[in-house]
């Protein structure tokens, strides 16, 4: 055999990926680390290759369940400067961090402006950083009060007619003898509970998070201390779920779907998913028609409530072979047809507005409108190259929930961060 054919094969076994053929021409392999799905991203891979009409294959692999996993390796990957690596599938708070290490190709003025036309403004401020859009909104997120109807009467609690508070669920919950589903194990989770809390009550995490380790922690605060008092109050009353301390978002909702579930603070996904357990014959229909939903709960009854947003981002590999062709990928694959697409395959939200407006997307989300509201009004978790610490930090001065004190949690947590961010302590 020649070397030339050699190396040729060598090359496709690489990643190169050869069309075969006696002419060995090859496409170029544009390769697309993603979180796991349903099957909806490769799904968008397989038709934005198809519609390039030969200019390049997206190759879809997939990372880990859980976000921080995803983070893991795609740092590792990209501090190697792994050049397999050209599109990622990145989760909002994660995107200060990798833009600050070099990790990514921004985009130019003249591409984000397409990027960004018709996006809503919580995930274009979250794909933004210093000054640059440094991702492209893919899918956007956030989180609904969803609730049964049938324990929403016994509670004496309707979020149908307006604003509720944490307080009036957690009581009606009691009264009623219903769960308050939410996610209590020490994982991202529960920053997100904690951060939209603390949003929801007038204050931050973090104050001036873009001064990295010089970022102040700001929860020995008001709207620190109320946010733990949320959690002191859940935690100990009889509306907490006994798996609180290890719930994560498939946990709560199945204990939202229980003999005792009334109220759940969870993503837009859920909704889907019942839907979806109904069909294969998992839930009861009777369940399925008693699920509603309103806005997240106030914290602070005089202030309309921040719900948490989340959602992915796409990025492009500063160490990407063909970034041009990157480019013209994350342009297919965010488009409104693209993210309408997805929306109704995942069941994730859209980041661009006007997909919420298209009949197929009302039809299997009624509760559009509300979805889009929240993702418009939504609090980012700090926006900080250190995220990773931080949110660790949280969460483990925070955990268990049975555990918090309103007054010293928060003070304990402020003085944690800091000594983490100052390589005092160690996580």
């Amino acid at each position: 055999m020649r070397l030339a054919t050699v190396l040729a094969a060598l090359g496709c076994l690489l990643g190169a990926a050869c069309t075969g053929g006696d002419t060995g021409a090859a496409t170029p392999v544009l390769g697309w680390y993603i979180n796991p799905d349903n099957g909806g991203q490769a799904e968008l891979a397989a038709a934005c290759s198809a519609a390039s009409g030969g200019r390049y294959r997206i190759s879809v692999s997939t990372l880990p369940n859980d976000a921080s996993g995803q983070r893991e390796q795609l740092v590792r990957r990209l501090a190697a400067k792994d050049r397999s690596i050209a599109l990622m599938s990145l989760d909002p708070p994660f995107v200060a961090e990798f833009a600050e290490a070099g990790f990514l190709r921004p985009f130019t003025p003249g591409e984000a402006a397409g990027l960004t036309d018709g996006v809503l403004s919580g995930p274009v401020e979250g794909a933004t950083w210093d000054g640059r859009l440094v991702v492209a909104p893919f899918w956007a997120n956030s989180q609904l009060l969803w609730y049964r109807k049938s324990a929403a009467v016994r509670a004496g609690v309707d979020p149908a007619a307006g604003p509720v508070s944490w307080d009036q669920i957690i009581a009606g919950a009691e009264q009623a003898g219903v769960t308050v589903e939410v996610q209590g194990d020490r994982y991202e989770g529960y920053m997100v509970l904690i951060s939209a809390l603390v949003a929801s009550a007038g204050g931050q995490v973090l104050d001036r998070p873009e001064a990295g380790r010089d970022a102040r922690p700001a929860l020995d605060t008001p709207a620190g201390h109320r946010a733990a008092e949320v959690i002191d109050r859940l935690a100990h009353s009889r509306a907490a779920d006994p798996g609180l301390a290890t719930a994560d978002e498939e946990v709560a909702r199945a204990g939202f779907q229980g003999v005792r579930g009334g109220f759940m603070a969870n993503w837009a996904y859920v909704y889907g998913a019942a839907s979806e357990a109904v069909a294969s014959g998992s839930l009861e229909p009777r369940v399925f028609n008693d699920i509603a939903w309103a806005r997240w709960p106030r914290a602070d009854p005089a202030r309309p409530s921040r719900p948490p947003l989340g959602g992915i981002d796409l990025g492009i590999s500063a160490f990407a072979r063909h970034p041009d062709l990157a480019v013209d990928a994350v342009r297919c694959l965010s488009t409104a047809e693209s993210q309408r697409r997805y929306m109704l395959k995942s069941k994730n939200p859209a980041a661009r507005a006007a997909v919420y407006d298209d009949p197929e997307v009302r039809k299997a989300f009624p509760m559009a409108d509300l979805i889009r509201e929240s993702i418009g009004d939504a609090a980012p978790r700090p926006k900080t190259p250190y995220y990773t610490d931080v949110s660790t930090a949280v969460t483990r001065i925070f955990h268990p929930p049975a555990s918090v004190n309103p007054t010293r949690t928060p003070a304990a947590a402020d003085r944690f961060v800091v000594g983490v961010l100052h390589d005092r302590v160690l996580l």
